[in-house]
């Protein structure tokens, strides 16, 4: 009879402690406020002030990134103007070439033929001056007629255009015309360096032939070199020519080469950015061409909305200040910061502040008394 009497009174008892520990877990979960009040003498202990935001000019990084170019001007495609086969050429990719040097030796039996034709029709303008004199002066007494005269001299100046003609073209293949003569001719041609500078591309090979079209070699002159940056469209306005910009690589973050904006493109691309052109205020030869740069960029914003750095707190990893309401009560506002300067922080949405007084001094002790409040 006493078992049975037992059992309901331990059922009892254990319902009666779950209905305590549940009464009681209810008393200590209370939500997290965001609010802190103080008394007067509170406040002036924690040297609370308030004030209104700022608007003041304070400058910021523009951090960019881009690739260093070669102007045009310094970046040459070498071809055989006239075609022809290799036929030799010592050219290797990174080779250090100077202006004027012999990079490749063409082939050809055109290249004969031009000569020919070049030292055939000086051979037949002497000629052909020789006999527009002649008839010039028989013109001109009546002795021959007006029209063998008009043929003579057509024959004359096509002559003349004929071998200023095959002058360029032999100027055009490397061949000084002056020096050429019946004991000079030959099937090969140089091809001469235009710039110095550095071989970045070899296309052929020996025995290959080639149209004008083909390019043989590419040949870069990177003393030049120039940093095209990508700047988005909002940030365009903040630039100006002359402005000083700090690269570095990300293989060595530590060095940085100085650079100069030169240029501001006015084309917006898809992406909707600029290319902004910069030189180096110093050649430094391990700065490649199509090497990848980070850039730097200090510009100023006008009208920033600002306050003390000591005015915003950090909070579950957001940033806060203290908006004062009435009876020394101060909320938390989550605002959005900038770039710090001189002791004073940016407030990106610092126009919705405005019209409210904020912690200028003290937030940090007000965010310690919230705390301590939540934890009662």
């Amino acid at each position: 009879m006493k078992k049975h009497l037992i059992i309901p009174l331990l059922a009892a008892i254990l319902t009666a402690c779950t209905h305590d520990k549940t009464e009681d877990s209810k008393t200590v979960e209370k939500p997290v406020g965001n609010t802190a009040e103080l008394s007067a003498a509170q406040r002036k202990i924690a040297k609370i002030e308030t004030g209104k935001i700022e608007q003041k000019s304070i400058s910021s990084l523009l951090k960019v990134n881009g690739v260093i170019d070669v102007p045009p001007q310094n970046m040459v495609s070498i071809s055989a103007p006239l075609g022809g086969y290799l036929k030799a050429s010592k050219l290797l990719p990174g080779m250090h070439i100077n202006k004027g040097e012999v990079i490749a030796v063409m082939e050809d039996q055109q290249y004969i033929q031009i000569q020919q034709e070049y030292l055939t029709a000086k051979v037949k303008f002497v000629s052909s001056e020789n006999e527009y004199n002649r008839q010039k002066e028989l013109n001109q007494s009546k002795a021959t007629s007006d029209k063998m005269f008009q043929q003579t001299e057509a024959d004359y100046k096509s002559q003349q255009i004929l071998i200023k003609a095959l002058h360029e073209k032999l100027k055009l293949i490397g061949i000084n015309p002056e020096l050429l003569n019946e004991s000079s001719l030959s099937r090969s041609i140089n091809i001469y360096s235009p710039i110095d500078g550095y071989v970045s591309a070899v296309n052929v090979n020996i025995g290959k032939y080639v149209s004008p079209t083909d390019v043989l070699f590419d040949i870069v002159n990177p003393t030049d070199i120039h940093l095209a940056l990508t700047v988005f469209e909002r940030d365009v306005n903040k630039l100006f020519t002359g402005q000083k910009v700090i690269t570095f690589t990300n293989n060595n973050p530590d060095k940085k080469y100085a650079a100069t904006i030169i240029l501001i493109g006015q084309d917006l691309s898809k992406e909707r950015n600029v290319t902004v052109h910069c030189h180096f205020e110093q050649y430094d030869k391990t700065l490649l061409p199509g090497m990848f740069m980070n850039a730097e960029i200090e510009v100023k914003s006008n009208n920033a909305f600002v306050v003390p750095v000591d005015a915003v707190v950090s909070f579950e990893n957001r940033q806060f200040v203290f908006i004062e309401m009435p009876n020394n009560k101060f909320e938390l506002q989550e605002v959005k910061i900038g770039s710090t300067e001189n002791g004073i922080i940016e407030i990106l949405n610092g126009k919705e502040l405005t019209a409210k007084k904020i912690v200028l001094t003290g937030a940090y002790s007000l965010l310690m008394k919230m705390k301590n409040g939540e934890d009662e």
